[in-house]
């Protein structure tokens, strides 16, 4: 099948990911600082399903740009990361350094250490009739590790350093998300998300195009070549397949990390299912690299933007042009961080703004089931678990 849209990524001649030099000309605040971090997170679509995020950190006070593309199975040009890829190397990135930061406090020396982990998601139902939802499944965490902790102490170990992670206040309980609409400039009231209080944030418009890049001389993202296969039950192969009306799918995305000699965190994923392209990130907590919070952060609005573009082009409905404002609020790492508690997090708050020739119902449709198929805002509403093996090695 054609490739939906142009290769904007592919041609632009820029680099996928780059830091912000600029963050105050563009326009992008960060968010009250109320739990530890707040991240604001923009994304608008540029052609077919590639995307291009800003992401704003109170904490560290950084301004990402990152893009995400999607494979064959979605008809895309595979120029940069699916959506899942960012939730799934944030996850580690976030995990890595809660496991580095309790060893230091609890002077713990780690001379070998390698996460593999995967994330498992559902597709199920029927676009048509409007039965389609997306879900989410307990995430599988390998530790390769050579320490001196006896087996007990160190599962207890990694397990804490797991519940550290503010990330696991996205997983531990069921948040609703929670959403404001505005179409052709003008709001909505939501028809069956849940509505946050307060008015529609300004439309950041094409704001994005005004991000000049820090110059660095480091790679932060790039391809490493196809996923080596496992076996899959319920995967995807086919071209276009993620767009078929009826579905009953799983899917795997994988990330294996390690820390560099430099401190930074290598981690490749691995998009077992729907197969394709593996991309290798490195992520950073001092600046050098996108942050563990501003990776988790983009995943969730390219995710939810996807939906949108995949529904409209399912039931040919009109929608050229749309962008979200997305707020995250996470504590402070328990090891991290200093707090010594599990992770925290509030529920997310998404604004949306849609160009469309459609009515306000369908324009309120689009939303419900951009939503109900979106597979991190189920992965927010449902009650998770990492399961955890370990080899020492």
């Amino acid at each position: 099948m054609s490739k939906l849209g142009e290769d904007i990524i592919g041609s632009a001649g820029v680099a996928p990911f780059f830091a912000v030099a600029n963050a105050q000309d563009v326009g992008i605040d960060a968010p009250e600082n109320r739990k530890g971090d707040a991240l604001r997170t923009w994304v608008r679509s540029l052609s077919g399903f590639q995307k291009e995020a800003l992401v704003r950190s109170a904490k560290t006070g950084d301004t990402w740009r990152l893009v995400s593309d999607e494979g064959p199975y979605l008809n895309g040009h595979d120029a940069a990361p699916c959506p899942l890829a960012f939730l799934s190397t944030g996850m580690a990135a976030s995990f890595m350094n809660e496991i580095l930061a309790l060893a230091k406090l609890q002077n713990v020396e780690i001379r070998k250490l390698k996460l593999i982990q995967d994330n498992y998601y559902t597709m199920k139902g029927s676009m048509p009739k409007r039965t389609m939802v997306g879900g989410a499944e307990n995430i599988d965490l390998q530790v390769e590790i050579d320490c001196d902790l006896d087996d007990a102490k160190l599962h207890e170990f990694l397990i804490n350093a797991t519940y550290a992670s503010p990330l696991n206040g996205l997983m531990r309980g069921q948040l609703e998300s929670l959403f404001k609409l505005g179409r052709n400039g003008q709001e909505l009231p939501t028809a069956k998300v849940a509505e946050l209080d307060g008015p529609l944030f300004p439309d950041p418009g094409n704001h994005f195009a005004k991000a000049e890049a820090q110059a660095r001389d480091m790679a932060l993202m790039e391809p490493v070549g196809p996923t080596p296969k496992k076996d899959v039950v319920l995967g995807t192969t086919a071209g276009g397949s993620s767009l078929s009306d009826e579905q009953d799918r799983r899917l795997n995305i994988g990330a294996v990390a390690v820390l560099r000699e430099d401190g930074i965190k290598d981690i490749q994923q691995m998009q077992y299912s729907p197969y394709g392209t593996s991309f290798r990130f490195l992520s950073s907590e001092d600046g050098r690299a996108p942050d563990a919070n501003t990776l988790i952060s983009a995943g969730i609005g390219f995710c939810f933007m996807t939906q949108f573009g995949r529904f409209v082009s399912m039931l040919k409905l009109d929608l050229p042009d749309y962008r979200i404002v997305q707020d995250t609020h996470f504590s402070l790492g328990g090891a991290s961080g200093g707090t010594g508690r599990a992770g925290e997090a509030d529920p997310i708050e998404t604004h949306v703004y849609l160009e469309t020739s459609e009515s306000d119902a369908t324009a309120q449709e689009m939303l419900d089931i951009s939503e109900q198929t979106c597979f991190l805002h189920a992965f927010c509403r449902t009650d998770l678990k990492t399961k955890l093996k370990v080899v020492r090695v």
